[in-house]
């Protein structure tokens, strides 16, 4: 008898405080399939605060349309420009606490491990992430803000991340694999 394999929507967000970029797929074994990508546009709000209400409405809103089982989103990124990081964070804190006002878990990824599981180079460019994503999700759209496929890069670094059984143990040393398998030393 064949095993079922368990369906699971992933919502991936990239915030910004102009764009904020989010992508849907669904996840069915080991095959990835696009359901959603797209932007929330803040360039029409001046005021900081009124943009992160417009953050945390409109992820409500797409967590209530494509109902996600898990949210990966990307982790701001260390710059020198503290206000703009602080920015950031809260622009990400906003999509977060919409997340955790739907009970979705919440999976969070530095922007280099995000390439780095797209295209195989951490520095890739953001050009770089949108073909690849293209071409593994087969999709093409002219006319895309690379916010949208960072945000949907996201959703897919996770797929691969919890997909990866050799993530499940590591090990800081000989000792440390001893230690935590006793019955398969002898």
């Amino acid at each position: 008898m064949k095993q079922k394999i368990k369906e699971r929507i992933i919502l991936g967000i990239d915030p910004g405080t102009s764009i904020t970029g989010y992508g849907v797929i669904k996840a069915a074994g080991q095959v990835p399939q696009l359901i959603t990508i797209g932007s929330i546009d803040l360039s029409k709000f001046g005021d900081h605060y009124l943009k992160l209400k417009h953050i945390f409405d409109r992820t409500i809103g797409i967590i209530d349309e494509y109902h996600p089982d898990e949210l990966a989103i990307e982790a701001p990124f260390y710059g020198k420009n503290v206000q703009s990081m602080l920015k950031l964070g809260r622009a990400q804190g906003a999509a977060i606490a919409a997340a955790l006002s739907r009970s979705l878990p919440i999976f969070e990824y530095a922007p280099r491990k995000i390439k780095m599981s797209i295209t195989g180079q951490g520095a890739a460019s953001k050009e770089q992430v949108a073909s690849m994503l293209m071409k593994i999700l087969n999709f093409k759209i002219t006319e895309i803000k690379l916010d949208a496929t960072d945000g949907l890069a996201a959703a897919l670094c996770h797929f691969y991340q919890s997909n990866n059984p050799v993530q499940k143990k590591s090990y800081t040393g000989w000792k440390d694999f001893m230690n935590k398998n006793p019955k398969r030393v002898k």
